[in-house]
């Protein structure tokens, strides 16, 4: 049996993963949004392990969320898969200043990856979308840029899948991967989305708790449990050291090196 958390257990791709793991016997903590969702999730979710809960938009709720997950105790596995979509045609700024998709996306995953106790393993869902990431590493933030809400949630991506690879090659003794489900038909994505969404959370599983030794590795990108190729920029060793200085100046945590 595996300890996992998995944020954004609510709906979507998070509560499909989180009721495999259960139905494989595994403690399954499941992170959502509000108390509200708590009381919604508590429902969908018999048999979870604990609910914990806090806004990924809002810095010091995340770090929150890092306190509760810790209290607990170390999980075996993390896996990030809580995120949100391109469809803020106008720039939505945090209470902290970020751009809301930023902080959702890569910001959480990074403060929860710097402050959760070290497990044995990482997955971060990302997208097919980071593909068209530039992640400008000296306006991560949209501060300069005119906004393009396209182009955010495909930076936002990159860096999250680029988070994943600096991970993996700073902490060797952790399994360190990043997916994607697909464009599959969640309140995300859209209900039109063409891909399976009964397919969409089993790579989740797989690279979490599975026995298979294609997924006993660290660094590497999936799709429907095959890895596939990455943006190249998302493995250049400066590249990640230049997100997670950004990361870092926008959240004043560090990585534990």
């Amino acid at each position: 049996m595996a300890r996992v958390l998995i944020t954004g257990a609510s709906d979507g791709l998070g509560l499909a993963a989180a009721r495999s793991l259960i139905a494989d016997g595994h403690a399954v903590t499941a992170h959502v949004r509000s108390e509200r969702r708590a009381d919604e999730v508590s429902d969908r979710l018999a048999g979870a392990e604990a609910v914990i809960t806090g806004d990924l938009a809002d810095r010091q709720e995340t770090v929150d969320v890092a306190r509760q997950a810790n209290l607990l105790g170390r999980f075996d596995a993390v896996i990030h898969n809580a995120g949100i979509g391109s469809n803020e045609p106008k720039k939505i700024t945090t209470r902290d200043g970020n751009a809301h998709v930023l902080a959702i996306n890569a910001l959480a995953p990074f403060l929860l990856t710097a402050l959760i106790e070290r497990p044995k393993r990482l997955v971060y869902v990302t997208s097919g979308m980071h593909l068209q990431g530039t992640a400008d590493v000296r306006d991560m933030n949209w501060e300069t840029r005119p906004w393009d809400a396209e182009q955010a949630y495909a930076d936002s991506k990159l860096v999250m899948i680029t988070l994943a690879f600096a991970v993996a090659r700073i902490w060797p003794d952790v399994f360190a991967n990043a997916m994607e489900p697909g464009w599959v038909p969640t309140k995300m994505a859209g209900y039109n989305a063409p891909d399976d969404l009964s397919l969409g959370h089993v790579t989740q599983v797989w690279l979490a708790v599975g026995g298979d030794p294609r997924a006993a590795v660290t660094g590497r990108y999936f799709y429907h449990q095959q890895e596939q190729e990455p943006l190249p920029l998302a493995h250049d060793e400066r590249f990640q050291d230049e997100v997670l200085k950004a990361m870092e100046a926008l959240t004043s945590v560090v990585l534990p090196r």
